[in-house]
């Protein structure tokens, strides 16, 4: 099989029509004259921010946050400095809080303004910055600076933790009936800094609607964290020894794991699971067209239970979000950003929505 073959699930990767809802838009580059838009609202933009206004400082007195550079500097130190440190190292970091939130708002009003994201009634905001107080404090802070210019949007955390919500969407990649008869699956998040494998229970039994899955186990390679940097082959091994091993222990557990694997990556995702853009960020070179994740995994887990493995990939932001599906069925139109390395966004409709819309149509 061709490396660039697709996988043979019956199902495209990147896919616009999913089982609840149409990936409206995904992967938005949007750019003016000093870059990528959205990097002023990722992870990197906030240490900046922060950066700054220590530098300030600096100029006329001392740091009160140390010497420490604000990259090393964790999120639950953050989180503690604000609620429990001395009074002037809180108002650097709310300070900076503010900041990002105007940065954050701005972001979102651009976004607003595309066509795939107009009538957007609801933002889930996840990644890895929203695990922390911090994090909340700026979606807050954005959602009030938006109403108060008038732009009708509610901003919310996504529901989950965020290092279980990209292994949750997995669940939503692939029809109901797929997961009959078992009680769980794999699902995979890459980032830029790492890569997790889970194993999700869908309690499908009791929630048919996948409203209260939950993360049974997982593994985490901060990849990012090793010298020297590990090779594209490197990370495929280590996410194939990885997703054996949880499978064999669901297993040992008596779950009944489905033999599918759903994958969240950054980049827009092509529908023979090709990276076309996006993967810049990743060990080694995956955007490359002699590679393609999805086959190299099948071939390296070609079974799971005794049946044919299946591989599903799409963006990374979409999987995140998908994980919202059951709490957005009060809305039509919503939209996830993610906070992390970069800022990742997609837009969705549910498609029960869309039903009712052309029966209201037609009639």
């Amino acid at each position: 099989m061709p490396a660039s073959a697709p996988v043979a699930t019956g199902i495209p990767h990147g896919a616009d029509h999913l089982p609840s809802v149409v990936v409206d838009s995904y992967n938005v580059e949007l750019r003016d004259k000093e870059g990528f838009v959205g990097d002023r609202a990722s992870n990197r933009a906030f240490r900046a921010i922060l950066d700054d206004w220590r530098e300030r400082l600096r100029q006329v007195g001392d740091d009160p946050l140390g010497e420490t550079p604000s990259r090393e500097i964790s999120k639950k130190k953050l989180d503690k400095l604000l609620v429990e440190g001395d009074p002037e190292a809180a108002g650097v970091i709310q300070g900076a809080i503010e900041d990002f939130a105007q940065e954050l708002a701005t972001v979102i009003r651009r976004f607003l303004r595309l066509k795939g994201w107009r009538d957007t009634e609801r933002i889930a905001v996840g990644g890895g910055l929203r695990e922390s107080r911090i994090g909340e404090l700026a979606v807050g802070r954005a959602a009030v600076l938006l109403k108060a210019a008038g732009v009708d949007i509610e901003l919310a955390p996504i529901g989950h933790h965020p290092d279980e919500a990209g292994l949750i969407g997995a669940a939503h990649l692939a029809p109901a009936w797929i997961f009959s008869g078992h009680d769980c699956l794999v699902g995979v998040d890459i980032g830029g800094t790492n890569i997790r494998a889970g194993i999700v229970l869908t309690n499908q039994k009791k929630t048919p609607d996948l409203s209260k899955p939950e993360v049974w186990k997982f593994d985490l390679w901060r990849h990012r964290d090793d010298d020297p940097p590990p090779s594209r082959a490197d990370a495929v091994g280590r996410l194939a020894a990885m997703v054996s091993d949880l499978v064999e222990r669901a297993e040992r557990a008596e779950h009944r794991v489905a033999p599918f694997i759903g994958i969240g990556c950054p980049g827009l995702i092509g529908e023979d699971g090709a990276i076309q853009r996006g993967g810049q960020n990743l060990p080694g070179n995956w955007e490359s067209s002699r590679f393609n994740l999805p086959v190299e995994l099948r071939r390296a887990v070609p079974e799971i239970g005794g049946h044919e493995t299946m591989v599903v990939m799409h963006n990374d932001a979409v999987v995140q979000g998908l994980s919202e599906v059951p709490a957005m069925q009060d809305v039509a139109r919503w939209g996830v950003l993610t906070i992390g390395t970069g800022l990742g966004n997609a837009r969705f409709t549910n498609r029960a929505a869309l039903k009712e819309e052309r029966d209201q149509f037609r009639a």
